[in-house]
């Protein structure tokens, strides 16, 4: 196993074992003080000036610093087989790093890969009906049969389908967890979390012993939402935490997807709205879905048609050889062209590379991920890109 944690992550975590101290109110402190070690050794006085913090707030703030056991998180991580990162680290999912309330840190178990990037959301009711269930894990089968992985958030009902239907074709899954790493919830759910563990990762943003509470779903919900390139609800009553979070992908520039459901039934209420409100649109297979996300849909789809199949590695995006390298620009999508044009060969924040390509977030997420893949260019800690030397 890798480190469990970076020197800088180390930093970020002390911070988001604040009580107090959330995504935002953390990204404040760092616009404010430049990095998370200054901003620990701020007085409260200092911390009152920050953005939405003010005086109350900063006394509440500092007074809760000196309670944090950040060593004895760490150990708890270590012991599970846990890796503790931070948005500076280079593994942390690109597509977090774009949303405003991005995770302080995350927990993640088993392996989480560059190629993970090219991930679609399921999501839907925990209530489902025999159809819904057939449809989730009908799409996780297709998504991971093109190499795409699938996320959910290990839930009863719609969430299980999908990511059984994902680990049963062999493809990848990644599980968010509204918990710590340290149980599983559903206890139900033991046997599939472990095969989830098998073909991909748990992710949490919650200590390692956070219990089960029902406040912590809607935090889970943006980072399913804000890791992948869309998401697709299968079924969704009216009130359905699975309704915010095609809010939020939508709110975060990402796809929104809905499969159609009978008319009467109480769990397609949601989805059926999403549709008609065109605030999703309607999937009746993968290439519904495959067609909306651009230059990425259509290389799975080129590779689905030459008889590629299974999960996209990382071997199978790089060149082969020397020569094939060579002739890169040639063989790029169009969205990656317009990236590698924009990247240069110093080092730039991420978010300058997506305003210069004029690209959706989604597209130059996809992008990126698939040029580093392809070794021509490197992302580097703090959010940096830069194209390869010999590009």
């Amino acid at each position: 196993m890798s480190q469990v944690i970076s020197e800088v992550a180390r930093r970020h975590l002390t911070w988001a074992l604040v009580d107090g101290v959330g995504p935002l109110t953390f990204t404040h402190l760092l616009n404010r003080f430049g990095d998370a070690e200054r901003a620990w050794g701020a007085t409260a006085g200092q911390l009152a000036d920050v953005q939405r913090i003010g005086v109350k707030r900063a006394d509440s703030i500092a007074r809760a610093r000196e309670s944090v056991e950040v060593e004895c998180e760490i150990e708890t991580a270590a012991a599970d087989g846990v890796r503790i990162i931070c948005r500076e680290d280079s593994d942390y999912p690109p597509g977090l790093r774009q949303i405003p309330d991005a995770p302080i840190v995350l927990y993640v178990k088993g392996e989480y890969r560059d190629t993970d990037a090219i991930a679609v959301a399921i999501v839907g009711s925990r209530r489902c009906t025999i159809y819904g269930s057939e449809q989730a894990r009908r799409f996780g089968e297709l998504l991971a049969g093109v190499g795409m992985t699938v996320v959910s958030g290990l839930a009863r009902g719609i969430d299980s389908f999908a990511h059984h239907g994902a680990v049963d074709a062999g493809g990848r899954a990644v599980a968010v967890l509204g918990s710590g790493l340290t149980s599983i919830y559903p206890p139900e759910n033991q046997a599939l979390a472990a095969k989830v563990l098998e073909h991909g990762a748990w992710i949490s943003e919650l200590p390692m012993q956070a219990s089960v509470r029902r406040e912590n779903f809607p935090s889970r919900n943006r980072i399913i939402a804000g890791m992948t390139l869309g998401t697709l609800v299968v079924e969704a009553a009216e009130r359905s935490g699975a309704l915010i979070t095609a809010r939020l992908a939508s709110e975060y520039n990402r796809e929104v997807f809905a499969i159609p459901g009978r008319l009467q039934e109480p769990m397609s209420m949601g989805t059926n709205a999403l549709i008609r409100s065109g605030a999703a649109k309607l999937v009746t297979g993968l290439d519904d879905l495959l067609e909306e996300l651009g230059d990425v849909g259509y290389q799975l789809q080129l590779r689905r048609s030459e008889g590629g199949g299974g999960v996209l590695t990382a071997e199978a995006a790089r060149p082969a050889a020397p020569a094939a390298r060579s002739s890169g620009p040639a063989q790029l999508s169009a969205a990656e062209r317009r990236v590698l044009e924009v990247v240069p060969p110093d080092p730039v924040l991420q978010d300058v590379v997506m305003r210069a390509a004029e690209l959706p977030p989604g597209e130059v997420l996809a992008a990126l991920t698939m040029l580093e893949l392809k070794g021509l260019i490197k992302r580097l800690p703090g959010s940096l890109v830069a194209r390869h030397a010999r590009v």
